[in-house]
């Protein structure tokens, strides 16, 4: 549903600049927030085999690490379905696809594109959110935002890559 709304009057042109924003409705949002839960599914069923298939030395404090990003990823997914629930969803039981490798660094750089994926999607909900009035949303996404951006820094510093490099080029 669209909604358009006055941001200013200009007196001596005697003119009005609208602007459109795009405001969701309550079945929207729980469509939207219901997407990011199979994706917290999806991350956490890849950190929980990854971080049992990845092998030899140099992985060893990777794989423990990806076991924490396993729960905190379950944390994240338990804090979605609740929302889903409070705009009146009903949460989704079916994850996102994961993907698999037999390399180790491509597992990781899966990883890392889903994390990004998932930033950027909290990011667009955060403004969506604010634009509808619930802030209540919009914090609960940036403490998940909070972590997601650190599960990035861990991933970016294991495939020894820089933040802002495009690995995928």
């Amino acid at each position: 549903m669209a909604a358009e709304r006055a941001i200013g009057d200009n007196d001596s042109m005697n003119s009005e600049i609208t602007l459109e924003e795009t405001i969701l409705t309550r079945e929207e949002m729980a469509r939207l927030l219901n997407e990011d839960l199979a994706g917290e599914y999806q991350a956490v069923i890849a950190y929980i085999v990854y971080s049992q298939v990845i092998k030899g030395a140099a992985y060893t404090a990777i794989a423990k690490e990806l076991r924490v990003h396993a729960a905190e990823e379950m944390e994240h997914a338990l804090k979605i379905a609740q929302q889903v629930d409070y705009f009146g969803g009903m949460p989704t039981v079916t994850p996102k696809s994961v993907k698999t490798s037999n390399d180790a660094k491509q597992m990781l750089r899966f990883d890392l594109e889903n994390e990004r994926i998932t930033i950027a999607n909290y990011r667009e909900r955060i403004k969506q959110a604010e634009a509808m009035g619930e802030f209540a949303l919009s914090e609960t996404l940036r403490e998940i935002i909070l972590q997601e951006q650190e599960h990035e820094i861990d991933l970016c510093n294991a495939l020894g890559i820089n933040l802002n490099d495009d690995f995928l080029s």
